[in-house]
C-alpha cells in the first residue's frame, strides 16, 4: 500500500498554527496576566504583618467564623424516644433573647467529620480490650455512609493515630490495634487536638468529637474552659463515653477500693452520704447528684479556667450540645457508642447569623419547639472574647 501524500496546503496550515500558538494572548479576565503586576508609581508595597498582628488576624478569623452559628438539636418525647417529624417551622432560636432567622435546616443528612479520641493509658488496661471492640460500631453507626473519621490516642501524651479518611476498614483496624500507654490521662489536651483537627474541615460538614476515657484529667497543659470555648467557636459537638477507673481498679487488683481523687490526696471533696462506704455506685451518685453541669459549663467558657469537676466529659458534652454516656460495665461500651451514633443521625441542625446582639461576650442560645410534651437538648451558647488592647 502506498503511503498517503501530504499536500502543500496542508503543510502550510500545520506550520502556521504551530508558530502562531506561542503568540496567542489570553482574553481579558481569563488565564494568567502576561508577566508580573507592577505597583502604581509612588505606591508603598504591602508590609508583612508582625507576629502580633498575625495573631490578631487569626483571632479575627475566629470571630468571622462565629458569624455562622451551628446549633445541634436533639428532641425527645415523653418516653425518651427521638422525635423525627419536625420541620424548620417548628423551631425558634434565640441568641441572647433575640429571635434569629433560621437560614439553614437539616435533619441527620449532612456529612460528618468525626474525630475519635481514645484514652490508652494503663489506668484503663482492664477495659481497653472492650474499647478496641467498638471499632465496628464506630465505623458503622457513628460514621455511617458519608463521614470522614480520624483517631487520636492519649495517655501522658497525645498522638494522632489515624488522619482523616473515609476508609472505614482503616479506621476500624486502627481502633482494633489501640496501643497500651503510660499512666497519664491528658483528656483536655486530647480534646483540644481533636477540636483543632476539626477546625480544618469544611464548614459544610458537621464537626463531631467523640471522647472515650476517664472523666478526670491528669497532666494537661490546656484548661477545660479554653477547650470548651474553642469547641463552641468552631461549632464542634462533643460526645463522650466516660469510663469508670474505679471499676478498672477493682478488676485489676485485689486491694480494697479507693475512690478516685478529684482533690488533694487524703481528702474527699465530694463525700458519700454518712454511713455509706466508698463504692463505684456511691461515688458516682455523690459526685453527680448536686452539681449543675450547665451552670458549670457556662462558667468555664466565660472564664476559660479549670475546675475541680467530678466529670469533665459530661461538662464538655453539656457545653456543646452533645451526649455523655457513663458506663460501668465492659458490655455497655459498645451500647454507648451505638447510642451516640443513633442520635447523631437523628438530630436536627439549625444555622443562623446572629443579629440584634452584641458581638463580644457570652451569647446564650435558647431553642424552643412548637410541639407539646417534648424535651430539647442543644448547646447552651458560645463566648467571643473582646479584642485585646
Amino acid at each position: 500500500m502506498r503511503p498517503s501524500r501530504i499536500t502543500f496546503p496542508l503543510l502550510f496550515f500545520l506550520w502556521f498554527n504551530f508558530v502562531s500558538l506561542p503568540l496567542a494572548t489570553p482574553a481579558r479576565g481569563q488565564g494568567t496576566p502576561p508577566g508580573p503586576l507592577h505597583p502604581n508609581p509612588g505606591a508603598e508595597p504591602e508590609k508583612v504583618p508582625a507576629p502580633a498582628e498575625q495573631k490578631d488576624q487569626e483571632k479575627g478569623a475566629i470571630r468571622v467564623r462565629v458569624s455562622e452559628v451551628t446549633v445541634p438539636v436533639a428532641v425527645r418525647d415523653r418516653s425518651g424516644e427521638l422525635v423525627f417529624s419536625l420541620t424548620a417551622k417548628d423551631f425558634h432560636v434565640y441568641d441572647n433573647g433575640v429571635e434569629q432567622k433560621i437560614e439553614h435546616f437539616d435533619f441527620g443528612g449532612e456529612p460528618l467529620s468525626v474525630v475519635l479520641a481514645v484514652e490508652t493509658s494503663s489506668r484503663i488496661e482492664p477495659m481497653l480490650p472492650a474499647v478496641r471492640q467498638t471499632g465496628i460500631v464506630f465505623t458503622e453507626t457513628v460514621m455511617g455512609q458519608t463521614a470522614e473519621g480520624g483517631v487520636i490516642g492519649f495517655d501522658g501524651s497525645v498522638q494522632v493515630l489515624e488522619k482523616f479518611t473515609t476508609d472505614v476498614d482503616e479506621i476500624q483496624d486502627t481502633i482494633n490495634r489501640l496501643p497500651m500507654g503510660d499512666s497519664g490521662a491528658r483528656v483536655y489536651d486530647a480534646m483540644w487536638r481533636g477540636v483543632s483537627l476539626l477546625e480544618e474541615c469544611p464548614t459544610a460538614r458537621r464537626r463531631i468529637l467523640v471522647v472515650v476515657g476517664e472523666a478526670h484529667d491528669q497532666g494537661s497543659e490546656k484548661k477545660l474552659g479554653e477547650v470548651l470555648r474553642e469547641a463552641q467557636l468552631a461549632n464542634v459537638t462533643i460526645y463522650s463515653i466516660s469510663l469508670s477507673t474505679t471499676l478498672a481498679d477493682l478488676r485489676a487488683k485485689t486491694t480494697p477500693y479507693q475512690a478516685s481523687q478529684i482533690g488533694p490526696p487524703g481528702t474527699y471533696p465530694v463525700p458519700v452520704p454518712n454511713g455509706e462506704t466508698e463504692t463505684p455506685e456511691n461515688e458516682e451518685r455523690a459526685q453527680g447528684g448536686n452539681i449543675d453541669l450547665l451552670a458549670l459549663a457556662i462558667w468555664l467558657v466565660r472564664t476559660g479556667k479549670n475546675a475541680i469537676t467530678p466529670n469533665a466529659l459530661a461538662v464538655a458534652s453539656k457545653a456543646t450540645g452533645g451526649l455523655d454516656e457513663n458506663v460501668k460495665k465492659d458490655s455497655l461500651i459498645e451500647k454507648a457508642m451505638d447510642e451516640i451514633g443513633g442520635e447523631l443521625h437523628a438530630e436536627y441542625t439549625l444555622g443562623y447569623r446572629p443579629v440584634g446582639t452584641e458581638l463580644t461576650g457570652y451569647h446564650e442560645i435558647k431553642v424552643k419547639v412548637g410541639r407539646p410534651n417534648v424535651t430539647v437538648r442543644t448547646r447552651p451558647g458560645y463566648y467571643i472574647a473582646p479584642p485585646e488592647p
